[in-house]
């Protein structure tokens, strides 16, 4: 992912690269952020986060939730905005995050892709719209190396869906079956999780009623989608002094 926003940004503009980080230790650090890629970007890559940020508007971060927490809390001390791809934070560093946002503009998404904010438009609803006599059923599938599921992009079709229902995800969500497991709750909302190979990323939601089945599906064929909506949020934060934003407010969706 990381290689995939170098290339974004490069490749844009109004955008610049300035700054670029990796984990302690890795033997990435101290090359040049495009070595990757066979390219020269004369930014070299650092685990110091501080010294990658300092030249830098906006953070774009695509790690795990720990690293995140460490980056935004950086962002906050520089007054850098910041752009959160990560996914698989628990409530408590959620509520973290939202007041580090009181400080400093920030985007938090659990997918950049705009192709999939305009599917979790369609979902909300076709949600109301299906409201009654249809069981929901959310299938995502990724590749082996996703450390999280479900998804957090299943997780926020779950929560668009249930929301529309006037439901709790937290009281109606469903994600195991084994055994007898008698009758399907009508009001359940069901999630199916796949890992395997090197698939970006597939998500259907389905609606079965009786007689009838509609999916809402939306498949990655490539991570640069996520890069391209990723710099459509920089964008948007410019001028933002504060607040925590999505991807709704990216593209105009509220």
């Amino acid at each position: 992912m990381g290689q995939m926003l170098i290339d974004a940004v490069r490749a844009a503009d109004d955008c610049a690269l300035c700054g670029a980080l990796d984990m302690v230790g890795s033997p990435a650090v101290g090359g040049d952020a495009g070595a990757f890629a066979g390219q020269s970007t004369g930014v070299s890559i650092t685990a110091d986060v501080r010294l990658g940020l300092q030249n830098c508007d906006v953070l774009i971060d695509f790690t795990r939730p720990e690293g995140t927490l460490a980056h935004l809390q950086a962002c906050r001390e520089l007054g850098v905005a910041a752009v959160i791809g990560t996914t698989g934070f628990s409530e408590a560093q959620k509520l973290e995050i939202a007041a580090m946002a009181r400080d400093v503009p920030m985007v938090m998404a659990p997918n950049m892709s705009v192709g999939v904010n305009v599917t979790l438009k369609l979902l909300k609803m076709a949600a109301r719209a299906l409201s009654t006599g249809y069981d929901i059923e959310i299938i995502e599938a990724h590749h082996r190396h996703k450390v999280d599921a479900p998804s957090g992009t299943a997780l926020k079709m779950g929560e668009v869906i249930a929301d529309a229902l006037g439901r709790d995800l937290n009281e109606c969500a469903v994600y195991a079956r084994q055994g007898v497991t008698g009758e399907r709750d009508p009001s359940s909302i069901g999630f199916a999780t796949i890992r395997g190979g090197d698939i970006v990323g597939d998500h259907t939601v389905l609606f079965a009623g009786t007689g009838e089945r509609i999916e809402i599906s939306h498949k990655s064929s490539s991570r640069a989608t996520y890069a391209q909506g990723s710099l459509r949020a920089a964008r948007f934060l410019k001028g933002k002094k504060a607040g925590l934003f999505d991807m709704f407010d990216v593209l105009g969706l509220r």
